[in-house]
């Protein structure tokens, strides 16, 4: 296998929470910090992957667990040449945040992205809560389906009471050493 030229360890640092918690907000402004400061990375962001890659897959719960073992494989490939990977996927299991771990090891950096419920809603810009409540989507996380609170995450967000700067700053300050 040839050899990545990047003077960097490959991470994935994988974001998740619920819809509207600021995953997204948070993996963009962390791959700009990265970016700045000389890092190469990739963010992999839930809506841009199931409209292009994973489009085949509905919100079943087996659906949602190949949603996360693709975007999974994927990254292990990313990260054997040293780019460090920003996932951004509500990964509402703990089977599928325990399989992350397993396979990836001390690459994988869980961090939970914490905001209450009534939160996330009032952030809906595209009104996806309020179809889920008028039962116009099924499986929606949060509402119809559930989310199991993460066990070990390495990182809790509270993007609630925490700016999305103030978090981004902090997730920084937490992977950097992991990445140098």
């Amino acid at each position: 296998m040839r050899q990545s030229n990047l003077d960097q360890n490959g991470l994935v640092i994988w974001l998740e929470g619920l819809s509207g918690a600021g995953k997204s907000t948070i993996a963009t402004g962390l791959e700009e910090k990265l970016n700045a400061n000389g890092f190469f990375t990739f963010v992999m962001d839930g809506d841009l992957i199931r409209s292009n890659i994973n489009k085949d897959l509905t919100f079943t719960e087996a659906d949602r667990s190949e949603n996360i073992r693709r975007v999974l494989e994927i990254s292990k490939m990313l990260v054997q040449k040293k780019i460090v990977v920003i996932c951004s996927f509500i990964t509402p299991l703990q089977r599928q945040r325990n399989r992350n771990r397993i396979e990836l090891g001390e690459k994988y950096f869980e961090v939970f992205v914490d905001c209450p419920v009534a939160i996330c809603e009032s952030r809906d810009v595209k009104g996806l809560y309020q179809k889920a409540r008028n039962n116009e989507i099924g499986n929606f996380t949060g509402i119809n389906a559930d989310f199991e609170s993460p066990t070990s995450p390495d990182l809790v967000l509270n993007s609630a009471t925490q700016s999305p700067g103030q978090c981004i700053d902090r997730l920084y300050d937490f992977i950097f050493p992991r990445v140098v």
